[in-house]
């Protein structure tokens, strides 16, 4: 069984949660431990001759240390890029808190010393019209990463996420800071200070932006700027 579980999440769509995710596996492997890792929801997948294919999901199954099926890793591959609800629509398929909670519990059975679970947008994003993926972090009571993009306004919507998930009765085991563009957000100092002093959880590390590295090879490289102690010792 894993020993350690948790769900990244981040404070919109786009922030970076697939990369911070991997890197995060990168560096366990390079401690020496046996990682999982899913996205268990993905729209946007590829047709390909194996079947429906998500960029991420492959990202992920690249970085662990253990051998899974694709199915496996990412189990509702949906074809639309857009919300996962409203793609689930437009293909005809049903996805419930449930169904995914039951994926995830088949993942932690498997041995490993840290597994993630990558949900998809942000902390509120709709499963459907009842629920929301929110629902699958407090049904497996997983602490949780936040990925925050270091740009402007991100210190609000870390805050508001991070307390919403406190409030849904979770913690939160630690955030990453993680540069989406070139250029340097004005007074990143400052943001990553006031992040530190208020978001009571640890910087698990500040990525930087990586220009001229192959895609494939980002989460090796960001792996050295990730501090993951926090997650991985008792």
């Amino acid at each position: 069984m894993a020993k350690r579980s948790f769900f990244v999440t981040g404070t919109d769509t786009g922030v970076g949660k697939t990369i911070v995710s991997a890197a995060i596996l990168e560096a366990a492997k390079a401690a020496g431990k046996r990682t999982l890792a899913m996205k268990p929801v993905a729209s946007g997948c590829d047709q390909t001759p194996e079947g429906l294919r998500n960029e991420d999901a492959l990202m992920l199954q690249a970085a662990m240390t253990e051998t899974l099926p694709y199915e496996t890793i990412n189990p509702i591959a949906l074809e639309p890029a857009i919300a996962p609800h409203v793609a689930a629509q437009q293909v005809g398929k049903q996805v419930t808190a449930q169904r995914i909670v039951g994926f995830c519990r088949g993942m932690q059975i498997r041995p490993a010393d840290l597994m993630l679970i990558e949900g998809a947008g942000g902390w509120r994003v709709p499963l459907n019209d009842r629920e929301t993926y929110a629902v699958v972090a407090g049904e497996l009571r997983l602490p949780v990463i936040l990925v925050v993009p270091l740009k402007l306004g991100c210190i609000n919507h870390a805050m508001l996420t991070a307390e919403a998930v406190r409030a849904d009765g979770l913690s939160v085991a630690g955030w990453v800071g993680n540069r989406p563009e070139e250029q340097v957000m004005n007074c990143e100092k400052d943001t990553l200070n006031y992040l530190s002093t208020h978001l009571n959880a640890p910087c698990l590390g500040v990525l930087p932006w990586l220009d001229g590295v192959d895609h494939a090879a980002k989460p090796a490289v960001l792996s050295r700027y990730m501090n993951i102690a926090p997650l991985i010792e008792n």
